[in-house]
């Protein structure tokens, strides 16, 4: 290497030290939050004894792991969290685009911030306080379905938190309700990004607006769409632990509709203290996530190698 291209290196680093500054929060962020903790995978193929220390403790193999697979309940819980988060994907993208694309017909109707501030508040604070308009809505003694809607209709009260048939409807009505709001947001955000004048063009044309949505927003939303459908495939052995264990109010009623994998090893881990088993739970839900992710991707890139992932 000559003394040209050392001083140009130089000078070069010495160009982008305010980056470097910049981006080292979040790579020091990403290290103790995300790499650190890759260490204690050995904790799913231990027998954990805090006396003897993680690393001391003896080796077991994929023992921690049986206990995933070998209980009667193992079908049910896979089954659970596959089903829920499939449906949520699904849903959740159409209730999603389609509130990001009514509120940017509104946006264009009206133009005052404040408006689409106050369209946009109530998703925002549904995430935060869904629980309990659950609990209000469903409550057996006091609920709003129960004490107002059913009488009206002529109906009896049902209780709801020990029928376990009407969860899977409950949750993912839930679900919805509570991500929307983020997800539409997002979206909102990248129709927005869209030339106005392909609309313009579309209009002198004769489009519709159904024609314009499906020819022209749809398609530009498609790599953003792609993205969070990938990463919500990549998600899709987990599960939201407060809608599956605070919103059904851990009743065990409804275990056969309610109970998957990430409440099936915390209530494991309660009883039992078996810190190995939930080490190796967690590691399962990552290794699926990531070959997920590789094989959904792979799919996309042939399909339509630039709105891949990567």
């Amino acid at each position: 290497m000559t003394s040209t291209t050392r001083r140009k290196g130089r000078r070069s680093l010495r160009k982008y030290i305010p980056l470097y500054i910049m981006m080292l929060p979040g790579l020091i962020y990403l290290l103790i939050n995300n790499y650190l903790p890759l260490f204690g995978l050995s904790i799913a193929f231990k027998d954990v004894n805090y006396s003897k220390g993680i690393w001391d403790s003896d080796w077991i193999g994929f023992k921690n792991f049986e206990y995933l697979f070998k209980t009667d309940d193992a079908f049910i819980i896979t089954r659970n969290t596959i089903l829920y988060n499939a449906a949520f994907i699904v849903l959740g993208l159409i209730v999603s685009v389609g509130i990001a694309i009514l509120l940017n017909e509104i946006r264009n109707k009206v133009a005052s911030r404040f408006y689409q501030s106050v369209i946009i508040l109530p998703f925002l604070i549904s995430i935060i306080i869904v629980s309990y308009l659950v609990y209000a809505m469903f409550s057996v003694n006091t609920g709003m379905v129960n004490k107002t809607l059913l009488p009206a209709l002529g109906l009896d009260p049902i209780s709801w938190y020990a029928e376990p048939k009407y969860w899977p409807f409950i949750l993912t009505f839930v679900h919805i309700w509570k991500a929307a709001g983020y997800s539409c947001i997002v979206y909102l955000a990248a129709i927005i990004g869209i030339d106005p004048e392909y609309y313009e063009a579309a209009k002198l044309d004769g489009a519709s607006k159904w024609m314009q949505i499906r020819k022209i927003t749809l398609p530009m939303i498609t790599p953003v769409i792609t993205i969070l459908t990938l990463l919500g495939i990549g998600r899709i052995f987990y599960s939201d632990f407060g809608l599956f264990y605070q919103v059904p109010m851990d009743s065990g009623a409804l275990f056969s509709t309610t109970n998957v994998i990430d409440t099936y090893v915390f209530r494991g881990l309660m009883q039992l203290g078996d810190i190995g088993m939930s080490s190796a739970a967690g590691f399962y839900q990552s290794l699926v996530g990531f070959v997920l992710v590789l094989v959904s991707n792979y799919v996309v890139r042939k399909i339509d190698k630039d709105n891949a992932l990567f």
